[in-house]
């Protein structure tokens, strides 16, 4: 049977968000360089029962590769077919458009370099905009990618009842990420976390990573992503759906222009590619990858073929389930 809640400790009440981000005050000012505060000095702090002492909450992350697009391939490397739960192709960070990544960061976490997983300035607007009715996220990009690790590791279990989505999570869940973002930037560069982040957010319509939302609005690929493209998927990121480059184009523009105008605060990009950026018609080329071998233009008999030598042998997998994974 499932819990419930605690309307105090719910992030989705204005009194759950102020508690939140009272509390979150309080662990970033016990936090020094990355440092953690003793739990004895935590628990004095925080009230009483509404979350477990921040040093025992889990302290590692296993960060496995995520699913990737399978291909089956002809003898002169042609692709034949290709298969996927979550269509992605991981890309290194050196095959993705300056672009996106000075925009991804000028608009989710401007300060990403600067901090150590969490972001104290960026917890206080969040909470000088909850107190006067207004709403402004504080999670940092270590905190976004930790949460779709997690969810990434729950799904590819099967144990997708267990995934907390944002609205839903109380203050134990967003300490729980706090805990994880400090130890997962002390394992891990900050190239490495952005190159991570990029490969498995989100951006709408099956694209899951920047390299498979580039092939999918723009048919073209993430190292050559144009100012105004990169921008444009940077800005999808906060809401896929809100931002939708096929529905809503005319909120894509509006949330690209925010982006641009982050970017060029940030010095990032000078006035001449700004003028020039906002002024770019957004036009998207939908390029959406078949799947299967029924999309199989060459040779579907042996993408058949490959595909029932999968499922039926159990060296894939012991499970018709880990099998059908496999592909």
């Amino acid at each position: 049977m499932k819990a419930t809640k605690n309307r105090l400790f719910d992030t989705t009440s204005t009194l759950g968000r102020l508690l939140l981000l009272g509390v979150v005050s309080i662990v970033c000012g016990t936090l020094v360089a990355g440092l953690l505060a003793p739990a004895t000095a935590l628990a004095a702090t925080v009230a009483d029962g509404s979350i477990s002492m921040f040093n025992h909450l889990p302290g590692t992350l296993d960060v496995d590769q995520p699913a990737q697009t399978t291909k089956v391939l002809a003898n002169d490397g042609s692709v034949i077919a290709r298969f996927y739960a979550e269509d992605r192709h991981d890309v290194s960070l050196a095959d993705m458009s300056p672009y996106i990544k000075t925009g991804i960061v000028a608009i989710e976490d401007a300060r990403f370099y600067q901090h150590g997983g969490i972001d104290p300035t960026g917890i206080l607007r969040a909470v000088v905009a909850t107190v006067h009715g207004g709403r402004e996220g504080a999670s940092t990009i270590t905190q976004q990618y930790v949460n779709n690790v997690i969810i990434q590791n729950l799904v590819s279990k099967g144990q997708t009842s267990q995934v907390v989505l944002g609205a839903q999570k109380t203050v134990g869940d967003k300490l729980k990420e706090m805990r994880l973002a400090i130890a997962l930037e002390k394992k891990y560069s900050k190239d490495q976390i952005l190159q991570g982040y990029l490969n498995l957010i989100y951006f709408g319509n099956g694209a899951y990573g920047i390299q498979a939302a580039a092939k999918l609005y723009f048919d073209t690929d993430a190292k050559n992503l144009s100012l105004p493209q990169a921008a444009a998927l940077a800005g999808v990121v906060n809401s896929p759906t809100v931002y939708d480059p096929v529905a809503h184009p005319a909120n894509v523009v509006t949330r690209r222009n925010q982006v641009l105008s982050k970017m060029l605060a940030q010095k990032k990009i000078t006035q001449k590619q700004y003028a020039a950026a906002v002024k770019a018609p957004l036009v998207v080329h939908l390029h959406k990858t078949a799947q299967g071998c029924v999309a199989a233009k060459m040779a579907p008999y042996f993408c058949d073929y490959v595909q029932q030598l999968v499922l039926n042998n159990s060296a894939y997998g012991t499970t018709p389930e880990e099998r059908s994974k496999f592909l």
